[in-house]
C-alpha cells in the first residue's frame, strides 16, 4: 500500500503544491479586521479543493464571525463517520523584515515549503484532504466523512462553538480527526495524547490623564509601566509557580506511570536549549522540562507597551501601559473559573496610585484522547507505517480550546494526527514544513482510513 500511496504522490505532486499554494497566497489573517474579504475567499478556495478531491458537496457557510467551510462525502449511511477540523485563518506574519522570502508567496528551499501556514494549518489540513483524495479515487475509502474548517482558531474559535450547537445533526460523526498538532522530531513521530487549556487577558493601566514630562514629574507621580511590570512580576515566584489565590484547586497530579513515561521520552535539553539560543531554562520546581511544557500550568506576558517606543528618546511619564498575558492550563483546570481568579487577583495587588483594568480574552479547556480509543489506535498504525517506528504517545504544551468544546457540544472524541515539527517556526518568522514529512503525512493518513473500520 504504501508503495502506490508513494507513486500517486510523486505523480500528482506538482499539482498539489500548486493547489496548496493557491491557498497560501491568500492572507487569511483572522487577527486583522482588513483581511475580512480574504477570509471569504480562502474559505471559498477551499470548499472547490474539497471537491476537486471529491467530495460529494462542499459549500462556505455563515457563522457569528468569519466563514466556516463545511464538506463531505458518503460511501455507506451504516459506516463509521470520520469528522476532520482544520482551520484556514493564520498569524499575522509581522516581523515581515525578518522572512527570508515572503511570506505569502510560498517557495520551495532546501526541501521544505516556506510560508505562513505551511504547517499551522494549511500544511496539515492539506495533508489530510489529499489523503482523502488518494483513497476516493482509488475506490478505498470505507468509511463517511465529513470535514469543518475554520477561520477563527487564531483568534479562539469564538463563533465555532454557535456553529457546532446550531449544526449538531450536520456535524454527527464517531471521531474527530485533526492535523494540528507536532510530533517529537522527524526520528520521533508521536501522537498528541492532551492539549493544556489557556486562558487569555489584556491589563490596561492608567496614571495621570496625560503623558507627563519625567523631569518635572518623575519620583511624584506613579508611573503605569513601572507598576504595570511590578504587577506582572509578582505573578510567578521563584520556585516558577503561579501566585493566584486558587489556582492549583483543580490541577491534577501527573501520575507516576505517566512521569516514568514522559522521562523515557529521548530529550537532549543541551540541544533543546541550543535550539532556541539560551543559557539556562526555567520552570516549576521539582518538574522536568517536557513536563513543565506539556502537562504543568503557566504564565506569560505576550505582549506589553506604553510610553514612546520610537527612535531617539522623549522623556515622558506615559499615561497608560498595557500588557497581554496568557496562561496554558492543564485539563480539570476551567478557563472561566481561572479567568475570573486571575482578574481578582490583580486587582486586589493594584495600587492606588493608578486605575488598573483587567479584560478576560479568549480561553478554552484543556484535552486527554484514551490511547485505548479504536480510532487513536488505527492513527498509531498508520505513523508507525509512515515512518517505520511506532509513535510516542505525549501530551503537548499548546491548546485548541475547540477540542473541548467538540466533546462537550457534540459529545465526540478527537484524534490529533500532527505532523507538525519544532523547527517549522509555526507563529513566527520563517514558518515552513518539510517536503518528506508532508508525503509521509499522506501516507500516515491514509493508512489511518484504512485501518479505522
Amino acid at each position: 500500500m504504501i508503495m502506490e500511496i508513494k507513486k500517486y504522490i510523486t505523480e500528482n505532486e506538482p499539482r498539489m503544491l500548486e493547489e496548496l499554494f493557491s491557498l497560501i497566497r491568500i492572507p487569511s489573517i483572522s487577527a486583522k479586521p482588513e483581511h475580512h474579504d480574504d477570509m471569504l475567499a480562502c474559505a471559498r478556495r477551499w470548499a472547490q479543493l474539497l471537491l476537486e478531491a471529491g467530495a460529494d458537496e462542499a459549500f462556505v457557510m455563515p457563522s457569528a464571525g468569519n466563514p466556516i467551510v463545511f464538506g463531505q462525502k458518503t460511501v455507506d449511511p451504516k459506516a463509521k463517520t470520520v469528522l476532520v477540523y482544520a482551520h484556514y485563518d493564520v498569524m499575522p506574519a509581522e516581523p515581515l523584515e525578518l522572512w527570508k522570502s515572503q511570506p505569502f508567496e510560498p517557495e520551495i528551499r532546501d526541501g521544505h515549503i516556506w510560508a505562513r501556514g505551511a504547517d499551522d494549518d494549511k500544511g496539515q489540513s492539506f495533508i489530510q484532504v489529499k489523503a482523502f483524495e488518494y483513497l476516493v479515487k482509488n475506490n478505498l475509502l470505507n468509511t463517511n466523512v465529513k470535514f469543518i474548517f475554520e477561520g477563527e482558531e487564531e483568534i479562539g474559535s469564538p463563533s465555532l462553538e454557535g456553529f457546532c450547537r446550531e449544526h449538531k445533526e450536520l456535524l454527527k460523526a464517531d471521531v474527530i480527526l485533526v492535523s494540528d498538532t507536532s510530533m517529537l522530531g522527524a526520528d520521533l513521530p508521536s501522537l498528541t495524547t492532551g492539549l493544556r487549556g489557556l486562558a487569555y487577558w489584556e491589563i490596561e493601566v492608567t496614571g495621570p490623564n496625560r503623558d507627563l514630562h519625567s523631569g518635572h514629574f518623575g519620583g511624584a507621580v506613579a508611573n503605569p509601566i513601572n507598576v504595570l511590570c511590578q504587577m506582572i512580576s509578582q505573578v510567578v515566584d521563584a520556585d516558577g509557580r503561579i501566585t493566584v489565590p486558587g489556582f492549583y484547586d483543580d490541577v491534577e497530579e501527573v501520575p507516576q506511570a505517566e512521569r516514568d513515561m514522559i522521562a523515557h521520552i529521548p530529550f537532549d535539553e543541551e540541544k533543546y536549549k541550543k535550539a532556541i539560543d539560551v543559557k539556562a531554562l526555567f520552570g516549576e520546581k521539582g518538574y522536568s522540562t517536557l513536563e513543565r511544557n506539556s502537562c504543568r500550568p503557566s504564565f506569560d506576558v505576550c505582549g506589553i507597551w506604553g510610553g514612546y517606543t520610537g527612535e531617539g528618546s522623549k522623556t515622558v511619564l506615559p499615561s497608560k501601559a498595557t500588557a497581554k498575558v496568557s496562561c496554558r492550563l492543564v485539563p480539570h483546570q476551567d478557563h472561566h473559573k481561572i479567568s475570573q481568579l486571575f482578574a481578582d487577583y490583580i486587582l486586589s495587588i493594584a495600587p492606588d496610585t493608578v486605575k488598573v483594568k483587567v479584560t478576560p480574552m479568549h480561553g478554552g479547556q484543556g484535552y486527554v484522547c484514551p490511547i485505548t480509543l479504536p480510532a487513536y489506535q488505527a492513527a498509531e498504525k498508520g505513523f508507525e507505517k509512515a515512518f517505520g517506528k511506532k509513535p510516542l504517545a505525549v501530551r503537548r504544551g499548546g491548546s485548541i480550546p475547540i477540542i473541548s468544546t467538540f466533546e462537550q457540544v457534540l459529545g465526540i472524541k478527537t484524534v490529533l494526527m500532527g505532523f507538525g515539527l519544532e523547527s517549522n517556526a509555526i507563529h513566527s518568522p520563517n514558518e515552513n514544513i518539510p517536503l518528506d514529512i508532508f508525503r509521509r503525512g499522506i501516507e500516515a493518513v491514509v493508512e489511518f482510513y484504512m485501518n479505522y473500520k
